[in-house]
């Protein structure tokens, strides 16, 4: 099944539009289509436009307030807390990223607690706008459950993902971006479209044993495969910072992403940091380091065949591919995005 494509300018216009006809406000709109825009340019198809549909449905339904009265609290000189009132995860997530910037620039660190948020996409999207601000990020966020524990047969920790970006005087950031599970729940989805089956030891069935098959995968494994237990300590790891940090709910009281109910909020957390380099070494020292260390990174030696690559390095390679021959649409939801089109009136982002 061949996806469709569409340059990145149509999907991000289409994105807002639909959005705001959801019931989201200007802010909202723009946000969410920023987060989804950055995960398909840089191949996170998972995380990226695929996931508006839900949106949709879910600001339509209630569970996301498209017109959030978010809070924020200074709880200490480089701490707070932003009470998201229900927004969608990347309007909180984009004003957090403000927030760390503001408190690193004034005390060298900032720390936000994320409260009562919703799914946010690509932590990395996150991530990589702090370091537009000069800073070095680090975002986590849990989700609700769907990935086994080392040797578990029982779902336990969302896919919990990692994100850390840092400016390097580069065009480009370093940017670790990655989920505790072996794969996001959304690839599975993704892979069902596809008609693909998944790599080995990715997913489980009901009872905890591998599949391949997207349609047998009832849970996901956690990163790691023989040593799983890595990946299920990194996702608690993420647990605590986002839920126990913040004080909502841990993956396992987070109502299910895909329903049925979708009225209801789901009280997710979240965690984002920024620290100022000129408070640690100095901008320009960081920068000698990132170059020095990235220059030694790309000149290791690679097995036959194969390349070596900085984090990150395969994202920016992607993202120029897709601005010169558009982005891939699934199957799937391309079909989704004609029907949101004729319903609303709304011009679609395919020639």
């Amino acid at each position: 099944m061949t996806p469709r494509r569409s340059a990145p300018a149509k999907l991000e216009r289409f994105c807002k539009d639909v959005l705001r006809a959801s019931g989201a406000d200007a802010q909202s709109a723009d946000a969410a289509a920023r987060a989804m825009l950055h995960a398909s340019l840089y191949g996170v198809d998972s995380h990226g436009v695929r996931l508006l549909p839900h949106y949709d449905r879910v600001i339509r339904g209630g569970r996301v307030n498209g017109a959030p009265n978010m809070a924020f609290q200074r709880t200490s000189g480089a701490a707070g807390l932003l009470n998201a009132d229900d927004a969608h995860g990347a309007r909180a997530g984009y004003a957090a990223v403000d927030h760390v910037c503001d408190l690193a620039a004034e005390q060298g660190i900032g720390a936000v607690g994320i409260r009562n948020s919703s799914h946010f996409g690509a932590a990395g999207a996150y991530a990589v706008a702090i370091t537009q601000r000069g800073m070095m990020g680090v975002v986590f966020c849990n989700s609700d459950s769907f990935v086994r524990l080392h040797d578990g047969a029982a779902r336990f920790h969302g896919t919990n993902p990692i994100a850390v970006a840092v400016p390097t005087g580069e065009e480009h950031p370093w940017l670790l971006d990655m989920a505790t599970s072996a794969v996001p729940y959304n690839r599975v989805q993704l892979y069902k479209s596809l008609g693909r089956e998944l790599p080995d030891h990715t997913a489980s069935d009901a009872s905890g044993r591998d599949t391949r098959d997207p349609e047998d995968a009832d849970m996901l494994a956690p990163l790691g495969g023989e040593f799983g237990f890595k990946g299920a300590g990194l996702a608690g790891m993420v647990e605590i910072f986002s839920a126990v940090l913040t004080g909502m709910r841990l993956s396992a009281e987070i109502l299910p992403m895909p329903g049925p109910d979708f009225s209801t909020p789901r009280e997710m957390g979240a965690f984002v940091m920024a620290l100022d380099p000129n408070a640690f070494a100095g901008g320009e020292a960081v920068r000698d380091g990132m170059t020095r260390y990235l220059t030694a990174l790309r000149a290791s030696p690679a097995r036959d065949g194969c390349t070596v690559m900085a984090p990150g390095d395969r994202e920016w390679a992607e993202a120029a591919r897709r601005r010169r021959e558009g982005v891939p649409v699934d199957p799937d939801t391309a079909a989704e995005f004609d029907r949101l089109a004729e319903e609303e009136g709304i011009v679609p982002p395919f020639d």
